[in-house]
């Protein structure tokens, strides 16, 4: 019996010597190297594939030889078995002589199972094709796209879920959100051209080629789209207590939304707003037949787009105002946007119907192809027609406003923590920062510790909108509060915190949070010499700017009708903004960078002014947003340079040429269109190619010196420094002159 090393078995098996070896061993053969030698019957048996069976030759059987016309026998049957019956044969007929049998005769009988006891079971076939050969196909059945949709959904749900990286992490942070080692991921960067440390910040790019590369599922989050959600009380029917409603009005600018709260109110508001127009956020609360209304004024200006969006969400009840004589506008369309967006009930008053062309049902249409179809119409938008200077028709809309409160079943739990939205903000010079805070549930009380967005501080004063001071504010209650560390932005949630230390704790953790997001987001914008070199053949202009505003609300809407300007070749940058007045800190930046400081609502403090003249920087005051973008375009347009814009003024034919000794050659042309004036510049077309670029030296009619010559005369021209005029040229008579160009 020829042997095999273990080697050799495991090449042609295709597999490790190791794994041979364990399989011989595990078959009971002593083999413990792979230059072992196995008897091949012995890896046969081992490994199972019945090769020692077909490895040894049987003895060979002596066949008896088949008579003429007669068949061989197909198996012989098994010992102790007994027989079946033959199956009689042609042949079987007359007999099968054996070999040397001299004649005698025996009987051959046939086994058609002996062969098939022998043999292992034959493999399962497949069932044999009906109908001359041909497989018939199966039946076509519809699929359940539903059963399907729903697999495929629940394949998702089951996927492991992305996971979360804050934006701005370190390299050392993003290693432990994915369950990483930072050698590792600091091997990988390196892999992808990028050399960073352990505590250096990657931008959102990177960390998502990053997690690309490691085949990881991540979902970068940012400090803005974090929500802080309002805590869950178990709060019982009796804990529960009915609180005011907010009703915020919106709608296009100049439709009487001050006035009409003025007239409620019964206050002048509106007098006292620069150009007649809200710029902030106002918060009132008023008093009607026993019930309290919070309303929210929120500015109708196209800038104050976020405002409203911020009014929007604060809300209970959405009040859209529309004057009766100027019908539907592009920021009533954009109010009631954000009060679908928002999820509040809306309701329409229509204004000014005492003014002359008010037409309210005029209103009603337009309104309705915005899917505001009124209540006596068969919709379920409510309508009133208001005045706001003969205060008719108030006390129903109050009425109303009342009624849609009740059927929503306004309450809150006014004993736990005090948590709200900020409404608005700003820099008092004499009190700090004045925040306006809108509480939303819960009771808050002077000395409590509260935080927002990347702000704290502890309520030192609490006055309400009429500037009284209060010692607690309740649910549904707008209400200015001292003693933040500084002016939080507008829209930011608030909530009261145990202790001053926890609320700093938490801001500071915002603040952190914003300061590395800003970081990857100069990481992430890389500037070459390529880039600065392109610029300057490009010829982009940049003009700085430091904005001061009064309020946040203001800043923000005014930081985005900046963005909003054409910077394809001005580009304006920003390089400071906040709120409060302009002190000299302020100026000493302009002054090194060159800027323009832009005052919104605010006036210079202390001895600015003194050294804004002495630094020769500009300041800039206003109190109407339009007015500043109107002054930033036309000082945009001034910082570029005029355009050269050339203008023809004649179109002339020569028809003829004349030779003259001490002249030269001289055309003798036709005025086909324009008027030529001698000393113009012009150009010589021949066939359609520019010949000549120059003046005219000398211009003349009949025997005269003439300054021009208008269309439809003749003339005779002679060309500066150019002779080679030849009859059917044509002469293009044009002039340049510098146009201001202007921002797109």
């Amino acid at each position: 019996m020829a042997k095999k090393r273990v080697h050799e078995i495991a090449k042609e098996k295709g597999i490790s010597s190791k794994e041979v070896l364990a399989i011989l061993q595990k078959a009971g053969l002593d083999v413990k190297a792979a230059a072992s030698s196995v008897d091949e019957a012995d890896v046969a048996r081992a490994f199972g594939n019945g090769a020692a069976a077909a490895e040894s030759p049987a003895p060979p059987q002596e066949r008896p030889a088949a008579a003429d016309g007669e068949k061989a026998p197909q198996g012989q049957p098994a010992r102790g078995e007994r027989p079946a019956r033959a199956r009689p044969t042609r042949g079987g007929r007359v007999g099968e002589q054996s070999p040397g049998g001299g004649g005698r005769r025996r009987r051959v009988v046939i086994d058609s199972q002996a062969a098939r006891r022998d043999r292992p079971p034959p493999p399962p076939q497949q069932p044999p094709r009906r109908g001359r050969g041909r497989r018939r196909r199966p039946r076509w059945v519809e699929p359940d796209l539903e059963a399907e949709a729903a697999a495929r959904e629940a394949a998702k749900e089951q996927e492991e879920p992305a996971t979360e990286i804050q934006s701005g992490a370190t390299v050392k942070e993003v290693a432990e959100s994915l369950g990483l080692g930072a050698p590792e991921v600091i091997k990988k960067l390196m892999e992808l051209g990028e050399m960073a440390t352990l505590t250096q910040t990657l931008s959102d790019e990177a960390i998502q080629v990053l997690a690309d590369a490691l085949d990881k599922k991540i979902e970068i989050v940012h400090a803005a789209d974090e929500v802080e959600e309002e805590p869950e009380y178990e709060d019982t029917d009796e804990e529960l207590e009915d609180r005011p409603p907010v009703i915020t009005i919106m709608g296009h600018v100049d439709h009487g939304k001050t006035s009409l709260l003025d007239a409620i109110r019964e206050t002048e508001v509106a007098s006292g707003e620069a150009g007649g127009i809200t710029q902030h956020i106002g918060a009132y609360q008023v008093r009607h037949d026993g019930h309290i209304i919070t309303f929210l004024d929120t500015p109708g200006h196209e800038a104050f787009t976020a405002m409203r969006a911020r009014g929007a969400r604060a809300t209970d009840i959405a009040v859209i105002v529309v004057a009766a004589d100027d019908g539907v506008m592009p920021q009533t369309v954009e109010a009631i946007d954000h009060a679908k967006a928002a999820g509040v009930p809306i309701m329409v008053a229509v204004n000014k119907i005492d003014k002359e062309g008010s037409d309210p049902n005029r209103v009603r249409g337009e309104l309705a192809q915005q899917e505001l179809t009124p209540a006596d119409w068969g919709g379920d938008t409510e309508f009133v027609d208001v005045s706001a200077k003969t205060k008719q028709n108030l006390d129903e809309l109050l009425e109303t406003l009342v009624t849609l409160a009740e059927i929503q079943e306004l309450k809150a739990n006014p004993n736990a923590e005090a948590s709200g939205v900020v409404i608005e903000s700003r820099l008092d010079p004499g009190r700090g920062p004045v925040v306006t805070l809108l509480i939303q549930r819960g009771r808050m009380k002077v000395g409590d510790a509260l935080f927002a967005g990347e702000h704290a501080g502890r309520a030192r004063a609490m006055h309400d909108f009429r500037g009284e001071r209060v010692k607690q504010a309740t649910p549904g209650m707008p209400v200015e509060v001292l003693g933040f560390d500084g002016v939080p932005e507008a829209g930011e949630h608030f909530r009261v915190v145990s202790n001053e230390r926890e609320a700093r704790r938490l801001a500071g953790e915002r603040a952190n949070r914003l300061k590395t997001e800003a970081l990857a987001r100069r990481a992430g914008v890389r500037v070459s010499l390529e880039d600065v070199m392109a610029r300057a053949q490009e010829g982009t202009v940049e003009l700085p700017l430091i904005l001061k505003a009064d309020v946040a609300g203001s800043l923000e809407a005014l930081a985005d009708e900046i963005a909003k300007l054409p910077q394809e070749r001005v580009t304006v940058n920003v390089i400071h903004d906040g709120v409060g007045g302009i002190n000299e800190s302020d100026v000493m930046l302009a002054s090194a960078s060159g800027a323009v400081i832009i005052g919104f609502n605010v006036r210079p403090v202390g001895n600015a002014n003194q050294v804004a003249q002495q630094e020769g920087v500009e300041i800039r005051t206003y109190s109407v947003i339009y007015k500043v973008i109107e002054d930033l375009r036309d000082a945009m347009e001034g910082m570029l340079e005029p355009e050269e814009v050339e203008e023809t003024i004649a179109t002339v034919e020569v028809r003829a040429t004349f030779k003259a000794s001490r002249v030269g050659t001289i055309a003798g042309c036709y005025v086909v269109e324009g008027t030529v004036r001698r000393g113009a510049r012009t150009r010589l077309v021949r066939d359609g190619t520019v010949v000549y670029d120059g003046r005219i030296a000398s211009l003349r009619r009949f025997k005269d010196d003439v300054r021009e010559v208008t269309a439809g005369l003749e003339c005779g021209i002679v060309l500066e420094n150019f002779a080679d005029i030849k009859e059917g040229d044509g002469l293009e008579v044009y002039d340049t002159r510098k146009v201001e160009q202007t921002l797109a």
